[in-house]
């Protein structure tokens, strides 16, 4: 595996014990299991992401009268 390397300091000793023992936990490395935590939050988008996707977004113009009429229509 090709990567960077990252350090982390003055990481509070009881979040240390907790990591740890989540990557026994796991039965991986407590490298391993933080390159994963990585991933994982990488691999979503970032809520700003998240927020202009919904405001590009055309709206939606329907009436209480329209969202009734469709709820019926489904429950036939």
């Amino acid at each position: 595996m090709n990567g960077e390397i990252l350090q982390v300091r003055d990481v509070p000793s009881d979040e240390m014990r907790r990591l740890r023992a989540r990557a026994a936990a796991r039965g991986v490395s407590l490298s391993a299991y933080l390159r994963e935590l990585i991933h994982d939050d990488v691999s979503r988008p970032a809520m700003t992401e998240v927020l202009e996707r919904i405001a590009s977004r055309s709206s939606v113009e329907a009436t209480d009268e329209d969202i009734r009429a469709s709820i019926e229509d489904d429950q036939r």
